[in-house]
C-alpha cells in the first residue's frame, strides 16, 4: 500500500489552507481580507509569496482571470489534518495512540459528553476489529 504524502503546514499556511477550503477558491486579497480580521499585520506580497510557495508544494493550485490568480486546495482538510496529527503522535508520543490520548485526557478539560462520544467511537472501532 502507498503511503501518503505528509502535508506539514505552518500556522499561516494553514491558516490559508482553511480559507480555501471553506470557500472553494479566492484571490490573493480575499485571502488577505478573510485573515486581516484576526491578524491586520498580514501585507498582501506575504500571502501571495506564501500561495506561490504552498504551489510548488503541490497544496494549492491556480487559474488566471484577468489580471488575478484563482487559488484553489488541491489537498482535502481530512488528507492535511491525518497527516498532521499522525507526524504529531509520532514525534511526541513515539507512535504511541494510547500516550497522546491519555496525555489529552489529563492535560485539557473532557466534559461527559465528550467522554460518551470518546466510548462510542472506541466501541465502533473495536467493532472492526
Amino acid at each position: 500500500m502507498a503511503k501518503n504524502k505528509p502535508h506539514r503546514l505552518g500556522d499561516l499556511q494553514l491558516r490559508i489552507m482553511k480559507v480555501l477550503w471553506e470557500r472553494r477558491e479566492a484571490t490573493v486579497a480575499e485571502v488577505l481580507d478573510t485573515l486581516d480580521d484576526a491578524d491586520a499585520s498580514l501585507a498582501y506580497t506575504t500571502i501571495a509569496t506564501m500561495l506561490r510557495k504552498m504551489e510548488t508544494r503541490g497544496l494549492v493550485a491556480h487559474r488566471a482571470e484577468g489580471r488575478s490568480f484563482i487559488y484553489r486546495a488541491r489537498v482535502a482538510a481530512e488528507d492535511v489534518s491525518r497527516s498532521m496529527a499522525n507526524h504529531l503522535v509520532d514525534r511526541l508520543f513515539e507512535g504511541s495512540l494510547l500516550e497522546a490520548v491519555n496525555h489529552l485526557l489529563s492535560s485539557r478539560e473532557v466534559s461527559r459528553d465528550e467522554l460518551r462520544q470518546l466510548e462510542k467511537l472506541i466501541a465502533e472501532r473495536k467493532k472492526k476489529l
